[in-house]
Formats: structure tokens, C-alpha cells, sequence
């Protein structure tokens, strides 16, 4: 077995492999996209070869700037046999060429609501999950995915809180004060790593990274000037989302999320916006309900498979 990266003369195989999408994230549109913009790299992008010919295929995505991907986005086997072992072994090659203090990759799925009422579905996500599983990848967060379209209807405006623009520092400062009982994982994992300042800097960083403007960012306040949150209008390579937003933890209980969710959907309305996608952690029910009330619907789920925390 013989383990290597694809170059430019694989890209038929390539390409043949995707059209068998089963509960792979990449599309052929897709793969030529986000080969284009280098989300997609084929030094990212690994095979496994038997007798000169590839038979599994791994494709990894992550943000153009970066020196190493972020996560899997499929995992495709033409070979004879069980492909878990393959796959898994594509995985750690790619685990073995990352530095030891590159942020743990994750591996995404993107899979409708009823999933888990389609074998079909249950029994290829199940190999792929054995493989990260061997790799190491043995932790699971369920996201949901929501969006909001203009026909939906935009949700009240709030009158309860002002939004202004504020520098670096001041994001990093009350990133760090809203990750305090939290109930996103990945924060929790960010923080378990890096501490509450590093993953505060860090989040930083992945916002700025984003193709939304960091000029729409705001923070909020209500009348008395006291800080209560964020809110993080964005966009990603699908199309404006709801980048980020957070209440401070003395806060919470009053539906604050409701407001900057609000003027994130005007925000991007305004802006053009036919369509408006956010995720939330299965467990965080607040948000789920803000999303619900703001006339936000449940579309899909997103499975992702990490590391565990330390």
C-alpha cells in the first residue's frame, strides 16, 4: 500500500471517486471551486495506491491562508475488502505531517434531519466513524443547521440595545468574558488547549479569516451603556451566516440572543442576502429557541467528529 498526495494527472480518478458522494460533503462543483480558491490542495488531498492504481481517497478543506487543513470533507473507497483500515491510515498520514501544536483537525458531515431513519445513510457514515474513531477522532459534536430567506419574514429589530464598532482588543476581551459557561463544545475545547486567552485570540483570528467584513462586527449595549454581547455578521464560501455572537455569562436568561441575532438577519438583509445559514450545538437549547423564535428553520444536521478535549 503506498501512500502519497495527488497531483494534477490523478484528477479524472479524482473526480470519478466524487461522483460517488454518499455522505461525503464534496460535490463535483465543489471539488473545482474550492480547488480554484485552495480550500481544496492537492497537497492536501491523499491516496492510497495498490498496484499503481488509487483505490481510497481523502480530501481535507481548510481557510486558503493556513499551512494545514482543518477538516475532512470525504472519504471514498474503490478497492476490494473492508475499507476502514484504508481510511484510517489516510487519516494519520495526514495527522503525522501537521505540527504538534496545529489545531486538532475535525472531521464534518452535513446530513439531513431524519439521518438516523435512513440505513443507507447509518451504515456509510458508520465505516467513516470507525476510521476517525482508530485515528483518534473519538469525540462527537451534533450541530443543528439553520437558515433564514426573505420569504420567511424578517424578525422584530431590537429597541433594547445599541451596536457600535469597536477594535481588536476589545473583541478579544469579550470573546474571553462570553466563553464563561459557554455551552459550545468547541469553545470548551478551545479553552481546554489554549486557555481563555489564546482561544479568545484565536477566535479572532478564524473571524478575520472569514470573507465577511470585519467592519460589520459590533458590540452591544444597552441603555445604561453596560456591555452585554456580540454580534458577528459574516460569510463564509456557501453565502452570508451568522459568524458569531455571545452574551456575557451575568446576563443571560433575558433573550439578548434574540436582539443580536435580529441585527445580524437586518444587518445581512440589508446587504443583499437571499439566504442566511447558522449551526448551534444540539445541547445549547437557548440558541436553538432564538434561532426558532427569529424565524430561523432546521434544514439539516452537522455530525462533527474531534479529538477529545484534554
Amino acid at each position: 500500500m503506498n501512500i502519497r498526495t495527488t497531483v494534477e494527472a490523478d484528477l479524472d480518478t479524482i473526480l470519478a471517486l466524487i461522483e460517488r458522494q454518499s455522505v461525503n460533503t464534496v460535490t463535483l462543483d465543489r471539488y473545482r471551486d474550492f480547488l480554484a480558491d485552495r480550500t481544496y490542495r492537492h497537497d492536501w488531498t491523499w491516496v492510497v495506491e495498490e498496484d499503481g492504481k488509487i483505490v481510497a481517497l481523502a480530501i481535507w478543506w481548510g481557510p486558503p491562508e493556513h499551512d494545514h487543513p482543518f477538516s475532512i470533507d470525504g472519504l471514498y473507497y474503490a478497492g476490494d475488502g473492508d475499507p476502514v483500515p484504508v481510511w484510517t491510515a489516510l487519516i494519520e498520514q495526514t495527522l503525522k505531517s501537521r505540527p504538534a501544536d496545529a489545531e486538532p483537525p475535525e472531521y464534518h458531515f452535513f446530513l439531513p434531519g431524519d439521518w438516523k431513519e435512513q440505513p443507507e445513510v447509518v451504515a456509510e457514515l458508520d465505516l467513516r466513524r470507525k476510521a476517525a474513531e482508530a485515528a483518534g477522532l473519538t469525540a462527537v459534536t451534533e450541530r443543528l443547521r439553520y437558515d433564514w430567506k426573505p420569504e420567511y419574514g424578517l424578525p422584530p429589530r431590537s429597541t433594547r440595545l445599541r451596536f457600535e464598532e469597536a477594535d481588536d482588543e476589545a473583541f478579544v476581551d469579550v470573546f474571553r468574558q462570553v466563553s464563561e459557561g459557554s455551552l459550545d463544545a468547541a469553545t470548551a475545547r478551545e479553552i481546554a488547549r489554549l486557555g481563555a486567552d489564546g482561544a479568545a485570540r484565536e477566535e479572532l483570528e478564524l473571524y478575520k479569516s472569514m470573507r465577511g467584513d470585519r467592519a460589520w462586527w459590533r458590540l452591544a449595549y444597552d441603555a445604561d451603556g453596560k456591555l452585554i454581547g456580540f454580534e458577528i455578521p459574516s460569510a463564509n464560501q456557501g453565502g452570508m451566516t451568522v459568524g458569531y455572537l455571545g452574551v456575557l455569562s451575568e446576563h443571560r436568561g433575558h433573550r439578548y440572543s434574540d436582539d443580536l441575532l435580529a441585527e445580524i438577519t437586518h444587518f445581512l438583509a440589508e446587504l443583499g442576502a437571499e439566504r442566511i445559514t447558522a449551526d448551534t450545538d444540539f445541547g445549547n437549547v437557548p440558541m436553538a429557541r432564538s434561532f426558532e423564535r427569529l424565524h430561523y428553520r432546521n434544514f439539516a444536521v452537522r455530525l462533527v467528529l474531534h479529538f477529545p478535549a484534554n
